[in-house]
């Protein structure tokens, strides 16, 4: 994998040690954890990259700072998911678009391509990251970015982008074996939320999640006695908790499955929303993905 370190940002360094790494890079803030390593991977050496939401942090409920509003003025290029993911923060980068070079990721991404949210039919479920195909579409909106904006490196990025994208496509293929390795009747997938769409689809898992898309969304007690219902019903002996989601209510749920005599216990915890810390397996994106599948692969099969 491609680790250029230069790009990286730190949120507990000083803003005078922030200038001085930054000094004649290319400036880039990004929003989530997984944004944030494509355009270090894409942009390498010519690049200071800042990202706003770190490990742990839910998009979705996320408020930007007045320390956030700094680093988005001061950016040659602003990059977010789009799709809604990024909650209130939606209006601000549609604002700063009309006047500041700020782009969505998702936005050269056929409709076609995307699933429907079932809560508002006229949005699109955002956690594309999940479908590692479509996140390399994600990745050339990145690369096709800087080198509109930042021309004198177009070769560089091209690249950059070219070796990222090939380790993007095995690890496609890899995450295809491993969920393939998983018996069909045990391949159900169930988490807190619904972010793990596009990696059922992609991979042929079935996924379940208690509450919608966003985070935002409320469940109730017949959401949870449902899913409950579900587990005791088809005899489910796993689920999983998320790194940016509490716990509470999946917890919820493997009590009210033991109440009715089925044991069910957690199969570990995935990373959704936002990339473990940094240096850990799953501080970038291709780690990330791979802690997810093992993970599940682990507790299923």
């Amino acid at each position: 994998m491609i680790t250029m370190m230069t790009g990286c940002s730190n949120p507990f360094e000083s803003e005078n040690t922030v200038e001085a790494e930054a000094a004649g890079k290319f400036r880039i803030t990004a929003t989530t954890g997984m944004i944030a390593d494509a355009a270090r991977q894409v942009g390498g050496e010519h690049v200071y990259v800042t990202g706003l939401m770190g490990p742990g942090v839910d998009p979705h409920m996320y408020k930007a700072s007045q320390g956030d509003i700094r680093k988005l003025d001061k950016a040659d290029l602003v990059l977010y998911n789009g799709l809604h993911l990024e909650g209130s923060m939606t209006n601000i980068m549609e604002k700063m678009s009309r006047t500041r070079n700020v782009i969505a990721v998702t936005a050269s991404i056929p409709t076609s391509e995307l699933r429907q949210s079932e809560e508002n039919s006229s949005e699109y479920d955002p956690h594309i990251w999940f479908d590692v195909s479509l996140w390399m579409q994600a990745v050339e909106q990145i690369r096709d970015a800087l080198i509109a904006a930042d021309p004198d490196h177009a070769e560089n990025y091209r690249d950059n982008a070219a070796a990222y994208l090939d380790e993007l496509k095995q690890l496609d293929k890899e995450v295809q074996q491993q969920i393939a390795s998983i018996p069909q009747q045990s391949r159900v997938l169930i988490t807190g939320h619904d972010a793990f769409g596009y990696y059922g689809d992609a991979y042929n898992i079935e996924v379940r999640g208690l509450q919608g898309i966003s985070t935002a969304s409320e469940y109730g007690s017949r959401d949870v006695s449902e899913l409950r219902d579900m587990l005791v019903q088809r005899r489910i002996q796993a689920v999983f908790v998320e790194s940016s989601v509490p716990a509470r209510s999946m917890e919820a749920i493997i009590a009210g499955a033991a109440q009715q005599g089925h044991t069910v216990h957690i199969g570990g915890e995935l990373y959704s929303d936002a990339l473990g810390e940094q240096g850990s397996d799953a501080g970038d994106y291709i780690g990330m993905v791979r802690h997810n599948t093992e993970t599940i692969v682990k507790a299923l099969r």
